[in-house]
Order: structure tokens, then sequence, then C-alpha cells
């Protein structure tokens, strides 16, 4: 039987983009603006038909939320801690998951332990909470002493894992989480560098505290299994298919996308056979998709991709309809502020809405999408079919990426008398275990059974 995180249906909110905070925490007084997710975005995320939410990062920072300053703490531009259990109530309530990020691999500069550093220096107790401190060195701040930082960011203060203090704070922490806001899961950041004693502790804890707990790490690069066999994580980021997804439509060039699930999933030698990896087509960190195609028509395909593809599927806020941001502008072009009933109203993408929408409802019906084998089924460059079976159950994708619509004869893997085009909304007869199926111009077709 699947899990709740094997089933899910991601959508992805950075809470400080979408809310319009500012982007530096001066203090003073808390702005309640959770409680606009909760009121407005709750009710839209659940009619889009997700039934997980992966929010953050939500704890007090200085700017951008990953230089934590306290860990127990909603950040005061976003809200307090009872604007955040409110919200994940209401979600629960509407049976949605919440996850949040997980900022264990550095700290920012004004964080408790290293600002006692900073006065206390040699003398202070938390001098082994971090990596490289040296008091015969300086830092870009000029603190007096130099320290390990995050890809050479001196803002964000790399923490010693290996120090059973250090550890120990943070499985309290998360503790914290749980006992306070009853999340479902933590998304690990930078867990492509974090230790994997700590994140093993974790992974043990977190089953002990609450048994379907969902851990899920941050790794652009390297062989995703070892993060999942040997750190003991649930999941990873998929960003080798992420790079195929635009590349592949762009180059007009389905073998790229086809080989990657190869690599990845083969049962014998695939790179992460037997593991259920984090699908997405754009994030918080990389150019929003509608930016990096060269049509935006092909949103359509890449998004069936994201869905019925293996893997758990994610869709980044506003990427529903369509906005554009690109990581060469800076991330606050990744991140923006949205007015949802404004975007709402004057949706230039509402195809794109509403075939997001209807994925996730042939996901939800269909538990061959989330667990089911994968089969290719059709493969040139310009178009791509291909299966997921799970018993007596089936769903065919079948895309193209030319700018005219095509016919295409797709053998069907299980024995049906008839089979049902989801979206012409009419059946299909197959001849000599073949059917027919017209996809449109950069566009896809989703097929089932007839009697499912």
């Amino acid at each position: 039987m699947a899990t709740w995180y094997e089933e899910a249906r991601f959508y992805h909110i950075y809470p400080l983009g979408l809310l319009g905070a500012p982007a530096v925490n001066e203090g003073g007084e808390v702005t309640h603006r959770l409680r606009v997710l909760t009121e407005e975005w709750l009710p839209h995320i659940e009619e889009m038909g997700f039934n997980a939410i992966y929010i953050g990062p939500l704890f007090e920072s200085s700017a951008h939320g990953y230089d934590t300053t306290d860990y127990r703490v909603v950040d005061r531009r976003l809200g307090d801690n009872e604007d955040f259990r409110q919200f994940v109530e209401s979600a629960h309530s509407s049976g949605i998951k919440v996850i949040v990020d997980g900022v264990f691999n550095h700290t920012g500069r004004k964080f408790f332990a290293f600002t006692d550093i900073q006065k206390n220096r040699e003398a202070s107790r938390y001098t082994g909470w971090y990596k490289g401190i040296r008091f015969d060195g300086n830092s870009a701040f000029n603190d007096g002493f130099s320290y390990d930082s995050w890809r050479g960011s001196q803002d964000l203060v790399n923490l010693n894992l290996k120090n059973p203090e250090v550890v120990r704070y943070l499985l309290d922490t998360v503790d914290f989480w749980i006992d306070t806001f009853d999340i479902d899961g933590i998304r690990l950041d930078c867990a492509d560098v974090l230790d994997f004693d700590f994140m093993r502790q974790l992974r043990a804890h977190t089953e002990q505290k609450k048994q379907d707990f969902w851990l899920m790490g941050e790794v652009i690069h390297g062989e995703y299994r070892r993060w999942i066999e040997e750190a003991h994580l649930h999941s990873v980021t998929d960003y080798e298919l992420w790079k195929g997804l635009y590349s592949g439509h762009n180059s007009g060039n389905y073998f790229e996308i086809a080989h990657t699930i190869r690599h990845l999933f083969d049962p014998q030698w695939g790179s992460a056979r037997g593991c259920t990896l984090y699908t997405f087509a754009d994030n918080h960190d990389v150019s929003r998709i509608a930016s990096m195609v060269d049509d935006r028509r092909f949103l359509l395909p890449i998004y069936t991709c994201v869905f019925l593809l293996p893997g758990i599927p994610s869709v980044y806020y506003g990427s529903e309809f369509g906005i554009e941001g690109k990581k060469e502008d800076g991330d606050a072009a990744l991140r923006p502020a949205i007015d949802l009933k404004s975007i709402r109203d004057n949706n230039p993408n509402e195809m794109l809405t509403a075939w997001i929408g209807y994925l996730n409802a042939v996901r939800s019906v269909h538990p061959a999408c989330a667990m089911g084998e994968y089969h290719e089924l059709v493969l040139t460059n310009r178009q791509f079919a291909f299966s997921r079976t799970k018993g007596d159950d089936l769903v065919i994708a079948a895309m193209n990426n030319d700018d005219k619509p095509v016919w295409v004869n797709i053998p069907v893997p299980l024995g049906a008398q008839q089979y049902y085009d989801a979206v012409e909304k009419k059946t299909i007869t197959p001849e000599n275990g073949h059917i027919a199926v017209k996809i449109p111009a950069c566009g896809a077709e989703i097929i089932t059974r007839a009697d499912s």
C-alpha cells in the first residue's frame, strides 16, 4: 500500500516572496501575512487538486529565510507561531499535508550560538557548534575570527553536525515543530552537503516521533540512491529530470527525457532504481519554466511529464498561471508577490491552469500514476508515449513537441477491448494491439481503459 507521500501532489510556496514580505527583517512588530495563505490560497490549492504543501523557509531570519536567527519562531514578516499553527490545522482539515524547510547545514550570523562566539570569543561554550572556527583568522565581516560557510557565503555559517549538542538541539527543534504545528515532513536544505550520520539520526528520530513523517533532501548533483539508501531519506529532488524537461522540448528531442528516465529508473541498472524522487518543472532556486521554454505551448506536455512520469509531482506557486522569472535577474524575480484574486481574474494562461488541475484529478483516481510500472511505448524526436500500470489500472501519456498535430499508433500494454481518450472524451478501439491517437501541436493526450 502506498504511503501518503508516494501519492502526494505538492504545491510549493516560498512564503516571503508570495506574501510580499520585506527583503530585510528589521525587527519590530509582527505582520500577519500568513493569514492570507489560510484564507485565500488554501482554497485555491484544494480546488486545484493538490493534497500536499511544501512551504518554506518559515522561521525567523535576517533576510532570505535561509539565514536562520531563531529555529522556533515564525518569521515576524510572515506572522507568529499561532498563525502557522492555524494554517496547518486548516490544511489538515482539507486533507492537505504540510512539510517545511529544515535549514540544518548553517545558521545566520544573528543566531544565538554565533553571537555568543562574537561576544566571548575563545571563552564561548559554542565554539564547537560551528565548523572551522579559527581565532587566528578573520572574516569578511571583520569578526576577528574565521569560519566555514556555505559556498563561501559568509552570512551562512556552517554548523558542526558532528557535535552531539548541535544534533540534540536540532532534533529537539524538529520535535518542537511537530508538537507545536503538527507538520508532516521536512525538506532538508542543502542535503547534498549535510552530514550523513546526522541524516540517519534524523530519520530514526522522526520515525519514532511520527511514523509517516517524510524526509526529502535537496540534492542537485550525485547518485540519488546514495541519499536514500545511505542517509535513509525518503526522497530527493530530481534535478536530472528537471533539466531534461525544458531542454528536451526546446531541442525537439524526446530522447533526452526518455534516456533520463532509463538512466534513473531502469529496474536492473538505473541510478535511482527503487527510489521515488521529487519531480518539478521549476522552484525557488531556478528560472520559472515559462521563461525557459522556447514555446509556451510546451508547458502542457512538460507538466504531463511532471505528473505522470515516475516521481512525486510538485508545482511552484504561480507557475500554474504561467508566470515568468529568470534566475539571471536575481532570486527576487523567481519569488514574486502574487495577488491571487487579480491573477485568477486576469489569467492569460487558463488552459495551463485547467490542465494542471486536470492532471491532479487524473493522478488522484489512478494509483498507477504513483506506484505503477513505467513502460516506454513510442519514442521519436518529436513524439513520446509511455504508460503507467498497476494491476488493471492504466494511464497512457502521449506527447508531441512538433508545431503541428500528429497521429501516433501506440501499442497498448493491457488487453482491454476499448480505451478512453480522456482529453477528447471518446472511446478508441484497438487494432492489432495498437490504438491511433491524434496529439495536438505542442500538446498531450491522456488515455485510460474505457472500463476504469
